[in-house]
């Protein structure tokens, strides 16, 4: 019996783990433009909005101040390609990020549940839901964040760059920090990741979840009877952009915090602002309060608008094409 359930089980990770690299794959490239403007406006110590004017007598004046005064000025400076800068590492960290996360995620489940079918773990109480969301979003921090590091680097120098490619970013890391350095911004991240990773994969299910619910009364009222519970791609889509909403903007102030440290001490061109000297936060309590003495409460969420505008849809494509791709690897292999 044993030897017949280790093939199961080896398969339901593969598809796991496929469906969820190749999810993540789609999500991140059709989103990178707005993950560049949101990292942009996160390092950036000036102003982000034009109402910002007030605190320009700390910093100098601000490269960007709005959404379509960003994409314009990267455009124009960049050209399209702009828009995807630090995408293969981005591509690099994502797809083994969403993998791990989803492989994980049904491994807890399963346990949780006693089941490795889908549709018995919609029947776990939030609670587990949530629980096992942050956990796995831990292990895929962990697993993928040097990544993360160089995605952020290279997607925020601008141009001329300062550094041409992942290769030379990475040996620059090493020599200037150590291999500590790859990992700058790891505790206020797996701080951010558990109530986010929490919130959004408890929130999924619990979207999910009303959804069905939904569509019972609803087919039942219709159908005479009917209990059809199935859910639509469109209801899927909505229920994975309300839970990216709903997590991103519980927990954005705290990935400005992991941003600003990815980027300390290291090279920048003088024409995007201020540069994030070395050991200018203390640790992640002192960087929120630096931030908010400096740049005021409003620093903290700098770049929330493209990040919503991103991790909605980002969020709504990645559960919406994991759900398909796994059914379908598992048409194929189960």
């Amino acid at each position: 019996m044993g030897s017949e359930e280790e093939p199961s089980q080896m398969r339901r990770a593969l598809v796991d783990a496929l469906a969820g690299a190749i999810s993540g794959g789609i999500s991140r490239t059709v989103t990178s433009p707005l993950d560049v403007i949101k990292i942009r406006f996160q390092v950036q110590l000036e102003p982000t909005t034009s109402w910002g004017v007030l605190r320009r007598d700390i910093y100098g004046p601000s490269k960007y101040t709005g959404l379509l005064q960003a994409s314009k000025d990267i455009l124009r400076e960049e050209g399209l390609p702009g828009f995807w800068r630090g995408n293969v590492p981005a591509l690099l960290m994502y797809m083994p990020y969403t993998a791990i996360q989803f492989t994980v995620l049904h491994k807890l489940k399963t346990f949780a549940s006693g089941s490795s079918k889908t549709e018995d773990h919609l029947h776990l109480s939030p609670y587990l839901s949530y629980v096992s969301g942050a956990i796995a979003g831990c292990a895929a921090t962990v697993g993928s964040y040097p990544f993360d590091l160089l995605r952020t680097i290279l997607a925020s120098q601008g141009e001329p760059k300062v550094y041409p490619d992942m290769r030379s970013a990475f040996v620059d890391i090493i020599k200037t920090r150590g291999v500590r350095g790859l990992y700058a911004g790891l505790t206020p991240t797996l701080v951010e990741i558990i109530p986010y990773a929490g919130l959004q994969f408890g929130s999924y299910d619990t979207f999910k979840r009303s959804m069905m619910a939904w569509n019972r009364y609803r087919y039942s009222h219709l159908n005479s009877g009917s209990e059809d519970d199935s859910v639509s791609s469109f209801q899927l889509f909505l229920c994975g952009f309300a839970a990216g909403t709903f997590s991103k903007a519980a927990c954005h102030p705290l990935d400005v915090v992991k941003k600003r440290f990815q980027i300390e001490g290291l090279k920048r061109h003088p024409r995007y602002g201020a540069r994030i000297e070395s050991s200018t936060y203390k640790g992640m309590y002192h960087a929120l309060k630096e931030i908010v003495a400096k740049e005021g409460f409003g620093g903290l969420y700098k770049g929330l608008f493209p990040s919503l505008v991103k991790s909605a849809p980002a969020g709504a494509v990645t559960f919406v094409a994991y759900e398909y791709i796994s059914d379908w690897l598992e048409s194929i292999l189960m």
